[in-house]
């Protein structure tokens, strides 16, 4: 049955099946599954009002200008590449305020993340959360 619910199309906005369950009285042959169906509308909606802000946070701002990593000479003499993802956080006005590593090689991150800080993203009304990779590929 859950395999024909159709997926929420964006952040904070449920999908029709949703919609129906809620509004849809409950019949008497649907009496034994309605304790059921109704323990998980009520999950699905906490779970989408608990993720709401979450999504609102983040979204995509277009880059203005990018500055390369400077490849770390450790990680290349050990001959360690990958990608590694940024979290950024951008001020209204386009800079950099802070940023994290998510994932990738330690040794590589560093790089990253001081990259990443002098970016310079296209001016917004608010703060705003972006994730960003980084390749580092070794040159053969």
């Amino acid at each position: 049955m859950l395999s024909s619910v159709p997926p929420i199309k964006s952040a904070g906005e449920p999908s029709p099946w949703v919609i129906d369950m809620i509004l849809l009285p409950l019949s008497h042959s649907r009496a034994k599954h309605s304790r059921g169906i109704a323990k998980l509308l009520s999950l699905a909606l906490i779970a989408m009002a608990v993720s709401l802000p979450l999504h609102a946070a983040d979204s995509e701002r277009s880059v203005k200008s990018r500055v390369a990593p400077v490849y770390p000479e450790i990680a290349k003499r050990m001959h360690i590449g990958g990608e590694v993802k940024i979290s950024a956080t951008v001020a209204p006005d386009g800079s950099v305020s802070a940023t994290k590593a998510v994932s990738g090689n330690k040794m590589l991150s560093g790089a990253a993340e001081e990259a990443v800080h002098k970016w310079k993203f296209v001016s917004a009304a608010e703060e705003s959360t972006v994730e960003v990779s980084i390749n580092f590929e070794l040159k053969q």
